[in-house]
């Protein structure tokens, strides 16, 4: 359960630094951005597979770059539904999903299940927290 809190609050990060860094998204403040990350994340657990699947042609020929534009639709959705949140137009959308897609990928990859922050392990890098605090 904490480990969904932690993550949850990763994505509300990524929200309000989209809202910093696009022009055409802006956030009400930061009770909006938790609650935008609460829908957006629904969205994505109920709509985006099958949204994959149904654009999987294109997202083939595309070598996966339609999953941003798909991204970008589900921002556009949650816009809809959180009024103290807004996107204005698609290409708005597209970078700010692929601003939150890059941060959200970063900061969970430090998170582990639990909510913790234990290990990084990548094929060129493991590193491991020791006992006094210090990567090894």
């Amino acid at each position: 359960m904490k480990g969904l809190v932690v993550r949850w609050l990763i994505l509300t990060v990524a929200i309000i630094l989209a809202s910093y860094l696009i022009d055409g998204i802006r956030v009400s403040g930061f009770l909006c951005a938790f609650f935008t990350a609460a829908v957006l994340g629904i969205l994505n657990v109920f709509f985006r597979p099958i949204l994959i699947v149904l654009t999987l042609p294109i997202n083939i020929l595309s070598l996966g770059l339609f999953t941003f534009v798909i991204n970008a639709l589900l921002l556009m959705m949650a816009s809809g539904v959180i009024s103290g949140f807004e996107v204005r137009g698609f290409w708005s959308a597209v970078f700010g999903s692929l601003i939150i897609s890059i941060v959200n990928w970063i900061l969970s990859s430090f998170v582990n299940d639990q909510g913790r922050i234990e290990r990084v392990k990548y094929d060129y890098l493991d590193l491991e927290k020791g006992d006094d605090d210090t990567w090894e």
